[in-house]
């Protein structure tokens, strides 16, 4: 019996151990070099104006709040909006910072309720993050603009939004700072890696500083230099190894070239899904609205989950939860009741396997057995 994994990331082999072998070639694997092509083409692929390529998404979603706390003023214990339906690294990264995330509920969409959001706005709050959970856009605009009415900044954690477009324009833009994940199980996969993508240029000038140990200069730079004096750099603040690598970098530029082609793939997965299961009371679909998604995940709503996971499990289907009410977790425990819509979908929420590597025939086999009953 064929095992369907949720998750298995694609690689043009070839294509990436050549780009891999120029880094050998040139001796430079890390920052630098790569990391620097693969910013251009970030920046020309989304059309946003700065993009500076990290370790993982983690770490650009701490730099964006450090940043923003830091140049604004931002005092701890000040408060960011955020949404307790999420992977932890998006509350984390506030809670770096000294800052504290207050929740909003999400909707059906699985993602942050607009009126929700306006409803925990205090004279504390500085910002909203937004997650576009599984690549859809949906809600986005709204809390945009509520950002925008109430002077507060918008953090847009695009983990999952890798080619995702709004109205034709790639995702990203009119928020103030962006992160966008290429983990080794995402649209645009490497080992691990991400891009922080702020919309002016002091908060990139410091995002480099910071991620490169607060050093004011970094190796590859100085190495370009003609003069004695290529050695010398300050250390004007304290900063994080977050940094990007060039190995890392030659992944992703590759997986870049067919970023689109690929998420046309995940869409037509998403269509197949849509047409073989059956709608009705036990099972619906979560719809991706607003947007051309990048259709990272797939997810349903059930009413038995947990039986639901144990037959496909038994057929060799592995899915997943996207994802735990946050809330749950000791460092973020909060009253359920605030968030109840987070509540009753968290406790639903499936997402089936979404990869490059499956059929029709594969949907159909799932779809299949969750028809099946007992």
């Amino acid at each position: 019996m064929k095992t369907i994994p949720l998750f298995k990331p694609s690689f043009h082999v070839d294509e990436c151990l050549s780009e891999i072998r120029e880094c050998l070639e040139k001796g430079w694997t890390g920052l630098g070099y790569k990391t620097l092509i693969m910013e251009e083409k970030w920046k020309e692929y989304t059309g946003l104006p700065y993009a500076h390529f990290l370790n993982s998404a983690t770490a650009g979603l701490h730099l964006a709040v450090k940043i923003l706390k830091d140049r604004h003023g931002w005092k701890d214990g000040d408060e960011v909006i955020s949404t307790p339906f999420t992977f932890v690294s998006t509350n984390h990264a506030i809670t770096y910072a000294g800052l504290k995330p207050v929740f909003a509920d999400i909707d059906g969409t699985l993602n942050l309720n607009p009126g929700s959001v306006v409803s925990r706005i205090t004279p504390r709050t500085r910002a909203i993050m937004f997650v576009g959970i599984g690549g859809n856009a949906a809600n986005f605009p709204e809390v945009r603009e509520i950002g925008r009415k109430h002077g507060l900044k918008v953090i847009l954690d695009a983990a999952h939004m890798a080619g995702t477009r709004i109205d034709g324009v790639h995702a990203g833009h009119g928020a103030d700072v962006t992160v966008f994940s290429f983990h080794a199980v995402k649209n645009l996969p490497t080992a691990d890696s991400g891009m922080l993508c702020f919309s002016d240029e002091e908060s990139d000038r410091m995002a480099r500083r910071l991620s490169w140990l607060g050093i004011d200069l970094d190796t590859y730079s100085r190495s370009l230099k003609d003069d004695a004096y290529k050695w010398k750099y300050d250390v004007p603040c304290v900063g994080f190894k977050y940094h990007g690598n060039s190995v890392m970098a030659s992944l992703a530029l590759v997986g870049l070239k067919y970023l689109d082609e690929d998420n046309g793939y995940r869409r037509r997965i998403a269509g197949w899904y849509a047409g073989a299961l059956d709608e009705g009371p036990e099972l619906s679909v979560v719809r991706h609205e607003g947007c051309e998604s990048s259709r990272h995940l797939f997810q349903i709503l059930l009413e038995n989950r947990e039986a639901a996971i144990i037959k496909l499990n038994r057929h060799g289907i592995n899915p997943g939860v996207h994802y735990r009410d946050n809330r749950e977790y000791p460092q973020y425990q909060e009253a359920l009741d605030k968030c109840p819509e987070c509540v009753r979908l968290s406790g639903k929420v499936l997402s089936l396997p979404v990869h490059l590597g499956m059929t029709e025939d594969d949907v159909e086999r799932i779809a299949d057995v969750l028809k099946e009953n007992g």
